[in-house]
């Protein structure tokens, strides 16, 4: 047996690539375009929203209150709502607990505000070994979280979304709001991530 073949994609992959080939294929589509649209959702819009939703947490202490208290209710007050029955619950990362969150049954994930899910949130390993082992899975992604903090995963699910909000970096207190939001990225509002000065694009 070759165990080198590849695993083949889901049946609603396959069929997702096949609707993509024979659009493709006819010239209703250009490859380039799609792909260049699902990477703006996925590294830009969609991230960008939770961003300012952080940002203004960081900089407004009664918005950050009601963003704990109440996500959907909160974020709505920049223009983003949750996509149907959906709760959003917000957990705060501070010096003794990192929160983590996961999808252990599918890929549950705050569209709104982190547009799509990366692939890796969807995999089987992210999916069961972020429950088992969470602070391995963040070693993973780079980030040491030391044994003094307190590690909390959440599971979303259809009916509750979770976002984290990050830990403000130490020395961006002369940052104006938009300079922050830019620090905010995708990873670390799932919890795979610190937010540093440096920031990036993910």
């Amino acid at each position: 047996m070759d165990h080198d073949h590849q695993e083949l994609p889901s049946d609603p992959a396959l069929r997702v690539m096949a609707l993509e080939s024979l659009l493709v294929e006819k010239g209703l589509v250009d490859p380039a375009a799609l792909d260049a649209l699902i990477d703006t959702y996925e590294h830009k819009i969609g991230p960008r929203n939770g961003a300012r939703v952080v940002a203004r947490a960081w900089v407004d202490p009664e918005f950050k209150k009601r963003l704990l208290a109440d996500g959907g209710s909160a974020i709505s007050e920049l223009g983003y709502a949750s996509q149907g029955r959906e709760h959003l619950v917000v957990a705060e990362n501070t010096p003794g607990r990192h929160n983590l969150v996961v999808c252990t049954l599918c890929s549950c994930y705050p569209w709104p505000v982190l547009g799509l899910p990366p692939v890796w949130y969807k995999s089987a390993p992210y999916r069961s070994r972020a429950v088992i082992d969470p602070r391995g899975v963040l070693r993973e992604f780079g980030l040491e979280i030391g044994e003094d903090v307190e590690i909390r995963v959440w599971d979303s699910t259809s009916e509750m979304r979770y976002l984290v909000l990050p830990e403000r970096p130490a020395g961006s207190e002369g940052l104006s709001e938009d300079e922050l939001a830019a620090l905010v990225t995708r990873d670390a509002m799932i919890g795979t991530a610190k937010v540093t000065l440096a920031g990036s694009a993910r």
